[in-house]
């Protein structure tokens, strides 16, 4: 029997030219791949997710513990026997240097040692001696207002309450709390230039008023720590995390700070900016407590 030769016939359901129609949707379909392949290539990473306020609570509270680690000897850095000097000293360290108050204050009490002496003064005078520390013939003046409130008001003592302090002229909230909480033990937040600049390059605030960054710092510790904290943050802002250069390559809470970076990080180059005793100089004050591990700071005249 001779075989039948026969075309084939398409299979069911499939119709002349669907080969090419199917071979035309894998193409289409590989295209929208590549596609989709190259805009998931030049997507923009999608952003962080914004830090909780627990979070940062807990990251700021960590700071502040591991500040305590590196800096135990924080201390006030200006130089004072009674809240009579460290209410004066702080008024003069305006616009000018912690030292350079240091080394101006020890003539002024020698010569005027309390607010009656003071007060009684001779403006010139005093203009003269406190001259070093700038801006002289309105710090004159309010030492000397301030030191005639005190006699008059307060029986020549330094009050101890934030409301008498800020009455006092030339007294702000800054410096009422370096009284309070260094004469007084009454716990207060500190917001200089150094902690103004931390608080925000930690994110503890975005304000830029120091009232209020006071007010937002204070919610997130504990009353007890705050003289504390204020010591701590300002150590470390003129010790390591400068305004200009910030040192991140030797600062030892870089793993709790989202502002890391904004600095030099070469640990080697890092570590040449190092001031006070972490860069092994001089501290600011001529009489330092018995726990400060750096060198007293030089007298006027003596190289400072």
């Amino acid at each position: 029997m001779k075989a039948t030769n026969r075309k084939s016939s398409p299979e069911p359901g499939r119709a002349a030219g669907a080969r090419p129609a199917r071979a035309a949707r894998q193409g289409t379909r590989r295209a929208d791949t590549t596609e989709k392949s190259r805009a998931a290539t030049t997507e923009k990473p999608r952003a962080a997710k914004p830090e909780s306020r627990l979070a940062m609570v807990r990251r700021a509270r960590r700071i502040n513990r591991e500040l305590a680690e590196v800096y135990p000897y924080a201390h006030p850095e200006l130089d004072f026997r009674n809240s009579f000097e460290l209410l004066v000293a702080t008024v003069l360290s305006a616009q000018t240097t912690d030292l350079r108050v240091n080394q101006t204050t020890p003539a002024l009490f020698a010569k005027y040692p309390t607010p009656e002496d003071l007060a009684a003064a001779v403006p010139e005078e005093v203009e003269e001696l406190i001259r070093p520390t700038g801006f002289f013939r309105a710090k004159t003046k309010s030492i000397m207002g301030l030191s005639a409130a005190l006699r008059d008001d307060f029986g020549g003592e330094v009050p101890g309450r934030l409301e008498d302090l800020v009455k006092l002229p030339g007294v702000g909230r800054k410096t009422a709390f370096v009284v309070l909480g260094n004469a007084f033990g009454v716990p207060g937040i500190t917001v200089d230039t150094h902690f103004m600049r931390l608080a925000r390059r930690w994110r503890w605030t975005e304000s830029d008023d120091p009232v209020k960054i006071e007010a937002e710092v204070a919610t997130i510790f504990p009353k007890s720590e705050w003289t504390m904290l204020s010591h701590r943050v300002i150590f470390h802002g003129r010790r390591i995390c400068h305004a200009r250069k910030p040192a991140c390559g030797a600062c030892p809470i870089t793993h709790l700070c989202p502002s890391y970076g904004e600095g030099e990080t070469d640990p080697e180059k890092a570590a040449k900016l190092l001031k006070y005793e972490k860069g092994g100089f001089p501290g600011q004050r001529l009489n330092p407590p018995p726990d400060y591990p750096g060198r007293p700071a030089p007298p006027l005249g003596a190289g400072g």
